[in-house]
Formats: C-alpha cells, sequence, structure tokens
C-alpha cells in the first residue's frame, strides 16, 4: 500500500484516481501529476515502482498545499472572517448560508433539519 502525504491510496486503482483520494487533489491536479512524472495514465498504483512513489510524493510536498495544511489553513480562513465580524464571518457564525442564497425555503444543509414552531397554524 503507497502512503502519499499521509493517506493509504488504494492499490488496485489507476494512479490518477488513486491521487484524488488525498484532500486537495481533484482530477485535473492528478492528471497534471501524472504527466508531469511520465506515469502512464493506465498505470495502476501496485505497478509504480518505489522511485515513481517517491517521485510523486516529493512532487506533492514541493507544489501543493494538501491534508492537514490546507484543512488548517481553511478553517483559519473561516476563524479570522468570524473574528473580523463582517458580513461572512456572522454568516458562517450562525450556521446559515455564506454565498447569498434564500433561506425562507430551502438552505436545510447548512440549517440542518428543521424545527417545528410551537402553535404555528397551517
Amino acid at each position: 500500500m503507497a502512503r502519499i502525504a499521509g493517506v493509504n491510496i488504494p492499490t488496485q486503482k489507476r494512479v490518477e484516481v488513486a491521487l484524488t483520494y488525498i484532500f486537495g487533489i481533484g482530477q485535473t491536479r492528478a492528471e497534471t501529476i501524472c504527466a508531469k512524472l511520465s506515469i502512464p495514465e493506465n498505470r495502476r498504483v501496485h505497478q509504480l515502482t518505489d522511485d515513481e512513489v517517491l517521485r510523486i510524493r516529493e512532487f506533492i510536498d514541493r507544489d501543493f498545499v494538501v491534508e492537514g495544511d490546507l484543512r488548517r489553513e481553511t478553517a483559519m480562513s473561516v476563524k479570522r472572517l468570524m473574528d473580523l465580524g463582517c458580513y461572512r464571518g456572522i454568516r458562517h457564525r450562525k450556521g446559515l448560508p455564506v454565498r447569498g442564497q434564500r433561506t425562507h425555503t430551502n438552505a436545510r444543509t447548512r440549517k440542518g433539519k428543521a424545527r417545528p414552531i410551537a402553535g404555528k397554524k397551517k
């Protein structure tokens, strides 16, 4: 099992697909990594040599912010907005949609399960 950026990536999948298991690497970045390191697109993870795994690991560490660092960075950005008390920070604090979506109906993902209001007529 190959371990890259602190994540055990699945061995039976193609390299491009397996790299997307790392937080911060999507399909496009995975394709870019494979192209720059000249890894064939049909190669599976268990077919990689130790040298290729090492090259992938070093390339990701050098060029991308992934996993724990990226999670910490995004959390700090949200925390900064909340500390400033700006509109977006207040929306984050209240658990409401941040990017202008309506809340009269919908917004259930951010607001959570609907709670009934006592005494409200239908």
